[in-house]
């Protein structure tokens, strides 16, 4: 089932008051909007990244050993990331879902 664009709805509870707003676009043909949060919390390999989605539902992403992107941490989808946009973004897409982070999102340890 595809979904349409994100669109602003309700709070996401379950995301820190700290979360920092992203772009996204989940599921195919969606565009993108300012509608998921990102909290960045402590994992056992270094930091983790987990993207809330409107609807409550989330992911979690790491930052590669190499740095050249991030990785999925949550299932048996690979992530794809790509620099676009300018001033240049990190896009992630993981399945149908796309993600872009800012450069200056703190992924220091």
């Amino acid at each position: 089932m595809a979904l349409s664009a994100c669109s602003r709805g309700e709070p996401q509870p379950q995301a820190a008051a700290d979360a920092t707003p992203i772009a996204c676009a989940i599921g195919e043909a969606s565009d993108f909007g300012r509608d998921c949060l990102v909290e960045k919390v402590a994992g056992e390999q270094g930091p983790e990244f987990v993207v809330r989605h409107p609807d409550g539902k989330f992911r979690r992403l790491r930052i590669a050993e190499n740095r050249g992107g991030m990785i999925a941490i949550d299932g048996a989808e690979e992530a794809i990331n790509e620099l676009v946009g300018e001033p240049r973004v990190l896009q992630v897409t993981v399945g149908a879902d796309r993600y872009r982070f800012p450069a200056t999102l703190d992924v220091q340890s």
